[in-house]
């Protein structure tokens, strides 16, 4: 069936599936707070075992994974190391500071993923007048980097690194399955060496709610206790778990549609006058390109939207697209013929 508006402006637009509502209405639930939601627990332990790691939590949001794994591993007065286009450091609102007390370093990355040398030399030595570095985050992939993914080698160079100096690492990995169809490799090996691991099943997974921080039960225990601590105990929630089962059983192995979506998008992109845009970065389901026109950014988000094409400016001469299970074949076609027709007089 033909959708009458195209939303390209990110993966958290999608829509559950019928199963997942049909999952939703039949949901076993209980008090997730006193630990009696069967449904929590299911979802849970599935993602524990698809991340390679000894328990799980349930939470809201990503935004709220990343904030509990940060305070549960961390203390005031620490320092986070992070790349300077992280989610962590840039949408997040400042809860690791506000909230945890903590210190962020972000870090220039070209990829948007730090390298065993920055990581060594960020990592503070000790000194009365400096931080003591707490934390390591990694985001794969990545979004302000257009989708670009980290290999499970690159993570363990990473928390290697960090690991030697008694630093622990967080994953924050939003998109983490996204990473995993692209390259083929299962979601533990990405985990591996991370000692928290976040994911969202509200992206390209299609659920409605909810992400998912997996490590050892003593970690999960601490980050249980901050996420009550922030407001995120939740209770009859297997209604809203229930369709994050679905998610992990029948959503994983399409995000490649995502991905040859994406491709197609960016090559016809790439084709129009005035706009700049990197092929080697559309990776997973993200497409980044630049506009070489003043004002040429508005003008494209404007003339889209006229024609029921919704995508998104994430700076004055940059646009953000991203592709996922409502966005189809003819979807990518028609907001290529729209963007040409628009540029056509440029």
């Amino acid at each position: 069936m033909a959708h009458d508006v195209v939303d390209l402006r990110s993966d958290t637009l999608t829509l559950p599936t019928p199963a997942m509502r049909d999952a939703m209405a039949r949901a076993e639930v209980g008090d997730d707070v006193w630990g009696e939601d069967p449904t929590v627990q299911r979802l849970e332990a599935m993602s524990a075992a698809l991340m390679g790691k000894e328990a799980g939590l349930f939470l809201a949001s990503g935004t709220m994974g990343n904030l509990v794994s940060v305070v549960a591993q961390t203390t005031p007065g620490q320092e986070i190391v992070l790349d300077a286009d992280s989610h962590i450091f840039n949408y997040e609102v400042g809860g690791a500071a506000v909230v945890g007390n903590v210190q962020t370093r972000p870090i220039k990355t070209e990829r948007g993923f730090l390298s065993p040398a920055q990581v060594a030399e960020a990592i503070r030595p000790s000194n009365v007048h400096i931080p003591i570095t707490g934390l390591v985050c990694v985001e794969n992939t990545h979004n302000r980097h257009g989708g670009t993914l980290c290999t499970p080698e690159e993570i363990s160079a990473v928390a290697a690194v960090a690991h030697r100096a008694g630093v622990p690492v967080h994953l924050d990995g939003a998109r983490l399955f996204n990473a995993a169809v692209a390259l083929g490799r299962p979601t533990r090996e990405f985990a591996a060496h991370a000692d928290s691991v976040t994911f969202c099943v509200s992206k390209g997974l299609s659920a409605p709610v909810g992400s998912v921080v997996c490590g050892t039960r003593e970690f999960i225990a601490r980050a249980r206790r901050v996420r009550k601590m922030v407001g995120g105990g939740m209770r009859q929630v297997g209604v809203l778990a229930a369709a994050g089962i679905v998610a992990l059983e029948q959503m994983i192995d399409r995000l490649g549609e995502d991905h040859a979506n994406a491709r197609r998008l960016a090559d016809g992109v790439a084709a129009l006058p005035k706009i700049r845009i990197d092929l080697a970065r559309v990776q997973t389901n993200i497409v980044i390109f630049f506009v070489d026109r003043p004002g040429g950014a508005d003008e494209l988000v404007a003339g889209c939207l006229a024609r029921k094409i919704k995508i998104h400016a994430i700076g004055p001469a940059s646009i953000r697209c991203v592709t996922h299970k409502d966005v189809d074949d003819a979807d990518v076609e028609r907001a290529l013929e729209a963007l040409a027709e628009i540029t056509r007089t440029w």
